[in-house]
């Protein structure tokens, strides 16, 4: 109790203001959790300034020597960084050729039918691999897990592909990469941590696996099942050894054999216009051509990723972490 002697001091203005709580480093926090410093946003700008250098700079000398005239080429002594004469003449004899373009439609119809099945097979599997009460449930899981490490060999897969008669044939292009362990796995973990009781509600409503699968975890699962077909798409559009493999014709090869053909082995385009597009001539205008096929090549995917990126985080680290 107070007494009548005591007094009672007022309160300053200062002492009014509650302190100020600076942060300060815990020994529970990891250490990308503290508190950015001005020394460690200078590097990390430095850090990204660089890798966005690297990446950015390639590419722009690519596009511009695509575009550049055979007199720009010549004094720029291969690759164009400094702009001149430009020209879409490069383009126009990759158009007129035909063989570009055919290779192109090629490679987009696997691509698309091929992330399809991919990513449709992929979830399917993923969903009964998420349900710990399924037939051989952990012996199919072992097995998933297997691939990831041990594969059959080139040999076996050839003779496989060759017994089933898929020689010269597109499907020969999808059917052996159809499904990535490493992709269901993800997948998987995503369809585990999915409140088991909004599938529970479901089936006993009368719902079925595969309406469950379909008007229900899919919806849920679109961040993950985007950057699944980005992986696929990205894989289907960029593969070119089950051509170099398994396709004869030169009418059925993608894009990117065309590509490898031409740029890394020096190979003419057969069927296109003019002198220049013969790499093996050693016509400097035929360095216009390559860089135009890989700027060609890498449309679609600067197209496609952008629209799948703000789900790439989401999809792949939640998909990894859970379960």
């Amino acid at each position: 109790m107070t007494t009548t002697s005591e007094v009672v001091r007022p309160l300053d203005a200062a002492s009014d203001v509650p302190p100020v709580k600076r942060p300060r480093k815990s020994k529970h926090r990891a250490s990308w959790e503290e508190p950015a410093t001005p020394v460690g946003l200078f590097f990390k700008g430095v850090a990204l300034t660089i890798v966005a250098g690297a990446v950015l700079i390639p590419l722009y000398s690519i596009i511009l020597t695509s575009i550049s005239s055979k007199t720009t080429i010549s004094e720029a002594g291969g690759m164009v960084f400094v702009p001149g004469e430009i020209t879409f003449e490069a383009y126009s004899q990759l158009i007129s050729g035909g063989v570009v373009g055919r290779a192109a439609l090629v490679s987009v119809g696997i691509t698309v039918v091929g992330t399809l099945i991919s990513t449709i097979v992929s979830a399917m599997a993923a969903y009964g691999l998420s349900r710990p009460n399924t037939l051989w449930h952990r012996p199919i899981l072992f097995i998933f897990l297997i691939t990831m490490f041990f594969g059959a060999g080139l040999i076996p897969t050839y003779l496989w592909i060759s017994n089933l008669g898929l020689i010269n044939s597109y499907w020969a292009l999808i059917l052996p990469g159809a499904v990535s362990a490493f992709n269901v796995l993800i997948m998987r973990n995503f369809f585990m941590g999915i409140d088991a009781g909004i599938t529970e509600a479901a089936r006993i409503d009368g719902a079925s696996d595969y309406r469950i699968l379909g008007q229900i975890v899919m919806p849920i699962s679109r961040a993950v099942t985007a950057v699944i077909a980005l992986f696929y798409g990205v894989g289907y559009w960029n593969a070119f050894f089950n051509a170099v493999l398994y396709i004869r014709d030169t009418e059925k090869w993608p894009l990117q054999m065309v590509l490898r053909s031409y740029v890394l082995q020096g190979q003419p385009i057969p069927g296109s216009a003019g002198t220049s597009v013969d790499a093996a001539t050693g016509d400097i205008a035929s360095l216009a051509v390559k860089m135009a096929v890989m700027v060609l090549a890498l449309i679609p995917v600067v197209i496609v990723y952008p629209f799948v990126q703000r789900n790439f985080t989401k999809g792949v680290i939640f998909g990894a972490i859970k379960g």
